[in-house]
C-alpha cells in the first residue's frame, strides 16, 4: 500500500491557477498588445492569448490534476507556460519503459507523428529519484480549427508502492525561440516535484538519496 496520498509541485510567483477568460488577463493581453503597432505581432499576441484560453479548457476536458500557468509581459515582449499534472495507470501486461513511453508520449496530436527534435531519456530528480521524461516541439490539436505549437517536457513520477500507477507532470511554452530558457525553467520547476503523506509529510524515496 503506498503511503504517499499528494503530491506538490512549486511554481515560480508569477504562475497561478489556470484562468485564462478573466479580467487578469484580459489586462495583460491589452498590456501586451500596446508594446507594439506591428500587425503581425499583434496577431500573434491574440493568438496566444486564445490558444491559452484552448490549453486551459484541454487539461480540464482531460482531468488534469493540477493545471497552473502564466501569461506575463516582460521588456522583451510576452511570455506564456502552462503547467499540468494528470494521473496514469498502466495497463494490465504492460510497463512503462523508455521505448513504450516514446511511442506514446511527445506525439503532435495533429499528425499522429513524433516530432524531429523529441528525446526521450531518464533524468534524476531530487525528491522522487530516476524517471523517464520526453521533450520536444508538438503541434497539438486543440479544436477543429486550432492548431498550436508547443515546446513541452513530459516528465514521469512512479507513484511509491503502487508500480502501475504514475503521475505525469506536462509543461508547455507557445514561446518557441526561448527554447533553451524555457527547458531550463521547465527542469527546474519539474525537480520540486514530491510525493506527500495524507499528513502532508514528504513521502522518503529511496532512489532519490
Amino acid at each position: 500500500m503506498s503511503s504517499a496520498r499528494r503530491f506538490l509541485l512549486d511554481v515560480p510567483d508569477l504562475w497561478d491557477e489556470v484562468d485564462l477568460s478573466g479580467e487578469q488577463l484580459a489586462r495583460i493581453r491589452a498590456q501586451a498588445l500596446s508594446m507594439t503597432d506591428d500587425p503581425r505581432e499583434r496577431m500573434r499576441i491574440n493568438d496566444m492569448f486564445r490558444q491559452g484560453r484552448e490549453v486551459s479548457r484541454a487539461a480540464r476536458r482531460q482531468g488534469a490534476l493540477l493545471a497552473t500557468g502564466t501569461a506575463t509581459v516582460y521588456d522583451e515582449g510576452l511570455f506564456m507556460a502552462y503547467g499540468m499534472v494528470f494521473a496514469v495507470t498502466t495497463p494490465a501486461g504492460q510497463e512503462l519503459t523508455l521505448p513504450v513511453l516514446s511511442t506514446q508520449l511527445g506525439v503532435s496530436s495533429s499528425s499522429g507523428q513524433a516530432p524531429k527534435d523529441r528525446i526521450v531519456s531518464s533524468v534524476r530528480l531530487p525528491h522522487v529519484g530516476t524517471v523517464a521524461r520526453v521533450t520536444g516541439t508538438e503541434t497539438t490539436r486543440l479544436t477543429a480549427d486550432i492548431d498550436v505549437r508547443l515546446l513541452t517536457m513530459h516528465t514521469m513520477m512512479p507513484v511509491p508502492g503502487r508500480p502501475a500507477d504514475f503521475l505525469v507532470v506536462t509543461l508547455a511554452s507557445p514561446n518557441l525561440p526561448l527554447k533553451n530558457e524555457v527547458y531550463d525553467l521547465f527542469d527546474a520547476i519539474t525537480s520540486t516535484f514530491r510525493f506527500l503523506t495524507e499528513d502532508g509529510r514528504p513521502v522518503e524515496v529511496a532512489d532519490a538519496a
